[in-house]
């Protein structure tokens, strides 16, 4: 099964959300309607997917994941944030 680490951003207040997800297309939808409690719940807007990447199981998704949530990693991630 593959598995997406992704990036979300919130344009209103300027946020970064880093996760991973084996259907990318449902989890934006839960993002979006609030149904996925957490951290991207406490804010008003839209989400949108600025990043993702595939990767061939769950072990490697949480690894870089963990990668990506690092100072450089969010540095990486920011790089893809639209002007």
């Amino acid at each position: 099964m593959m598995y997406t680490v992704y990036a979300i951003y919130n344009k209103i207040h300027n946020k970064i959300y880093i996760g991973q997800t084996a259907d990318i297309k449902e989890r934006l939808s839960l993002h979006n309607t609030k149904k996925f409690k957490g951290y991207t719940a406490n804010f008003d807007g839209e989400w949108r997917l600025i990043y993702q990447e595939e990767t061939s199981d769950r072990r490697a998704a949480l690894l870089r994941e963990k990668q990506l949530k690092s100072f450089r990693g969010r540095e990486f991630v920011k790089k893809h944030i639209p002007r």
